[in-house]
């Protein structure tokens, strides 16, 4: 009787999310994988994400969530559709993470942060046999096809896996592991990439000193962007140099490709959103009894002193007639006149083209070779959308390898549903 075959070997490169879904996946499906990263230890930006809140997906209905992903919507869809949010949900509590519905629709843990879940995570990969290769940097394919790293002594680490899975993230935050350097050494093997960009990133505005030595770092509560057409409802910071926040990460893609096309872009902030021009306009009808314009304005419109300054850096002399303040209040025009640095940009859009990749995220150039997570070229606001994708890809891939290698239908089916948290 001839002795079993010894499982087939699998090298994950990078230990953020989609890296540790495929590892999950294909150690649930019997195989012998390890996971390669070049920081000392896995998820770094998954716990930076996470100490404001970790934002694990969104409740809202599905044909409007998958329509947050814009132009790669036609790609992730049948990703997505396959690991669901809810199905992400119950891989969250799987893991002992209970989770919670937010006021806005988004979707926590109710621990909130990030540490507890991967403490958890990293303990059933262990149990999976999952083996981890830190402080090894990814140097590209040497002699034979073999992957080449370089070891926390800057030695040569040669390995030949049966299949490969590229999981090293963006360009955002290169000081948690995501630096972009994968985009050279795929290019040298003839793949196009497309160029990566910041993504769910500030905007720079060139605010006046008593706006930067006043307002620097006050919130902006309860307020709407509109942009070509398009209004936001939310929140945002005001910076020395720029409006960051989620209600202009919600807008940041548009914003940018304007920017890039005119050199800028003009969106217009409604600071009392909940109030009608009109019913502004009567407000501002009152008597103003002596009072100053600050005073006035914050007793009648209900503006707070960064809503007023706001005001002044559009028009340094207010409106006195009040229908022409109310209007001014609704729209104030905001001139953006560039982009934060990619290094300090939530997200990255940009990297290998779904063009490139078959429908198990395999490149065509690469037999055996498959990209999942933020390498791909999507990009989607916060809220969720970023880890969902995230998840979605690294799953996609993981069958994809599953497939190649002919795993039987049984496992590749018992691998996913466990992975989802099902039983």
């Amino acid at each position: 009787m001839p002795p079993n075959p010894s499982p087939p070997e699998i090298a994950v490169i990078g230990g953020g999310p989609a890296g540790l879904i495929t590892a999950e996946v294909l150690g649930r499906a019997g195989l012998k994988v390890t996971v390669y990263d070049q920081m000392p230890s896995v998820g770094r930006k998954l716990l930076m994400a996470g100490r404001g809140g970790l934002n694990l997906t969104h409740s809202e209905e599905f044909e409007r969530f998958v329509t947050r992903y814009a132009g790669a919507q036609s790609r992730l869809r049948p990703l997505i559709e396959a690991f669901r949010p809810e199905d992400l949900r119950a891989w969250c509590e799987g893991l002992g993470q209970e989770t919670f519905v937010g006021s806005s629709g988004r979707v926590f843990p109710k621990a909130f942060k990030a540490s507890p879940l991967l403490r958890a995570w990293l303990s059933r990969l262990e149990s999976l046999g999952v083996r981890f290769a830190l402080r090894h940097r990814w140097q590209g394919w040497g002699e034979g096809g073999r992957l080449v790293f370089t070891d926390a002594a800057g030695q040569p680490v040669r390995v030949k896996p049966d299949a490969t899975i590229l999981a090293l993230g963006g360009a955002s935050w290169p000081r948690l592991g995501s630096d972009g350097t994968w985009a050279e050494l795929l290019s040298r093997r003839g793949i196009a990439i497309s160029p990566l960009r910041p993504a769910n990133m500030g905007f720079t505005f060139p605010w006046s000193e008593i706006m930067r030595s006043r307002f620097e770092g006050e919130p902006l509560k309860r307020i709407a962007l509109t942009f070509e057409g398009t209004t936001v409802k939310g929140e945002a910071v005001v910076t020395a140099d720029a409006i960051e926040g989620g209600v202009v990460y919600a807008l940041s893609a548009r914003l940018r490709d304007a920017i890039e096309r005119t050199g800028g872009a003009t969106l217009h902030l409604d600071l009392r959103p909940d109030l009608s021009e009109a019913n502004l306009a009567n407000r501002l009808n009152a008597p103003r009894k002596g009072q100053s314009a600050s005073t006035f304005l914050r007793k009648s419109a209900g503006l707070s002193p960064v809503g007023v300054a706001l005001l002044r850096e559009a028009s340094p002399s207010l409106p006195s007639e009040p229908d022409a303040l109310a209007r001014l209040i609704k729209a104030v025009p905001l001139t953006l006149t560039g982009t934060k640095s990619l290094d300090r940009a939530i997200s990255s859009a940009g990297g290998v083209p779904f063009t490139e990749v078959d429908e198990h995220l395999m490149l065509h150039r690469m037999p055996g070779v498959f990209v999942a997570g933020e390498m791909l070229d999507w990009e989607a606001p916060t809220g969720g959308y970023l880890l969902q994708a995230t998840f979605a890809t690294g799953i996609a891939a993981a069958k994809g390898v599953l497939a190649s290698l002919q795993i039987p239908d049984a496992a590749l089916t018992g691998g996913l549903s466990s992975a989802t948290g099902q039983t």
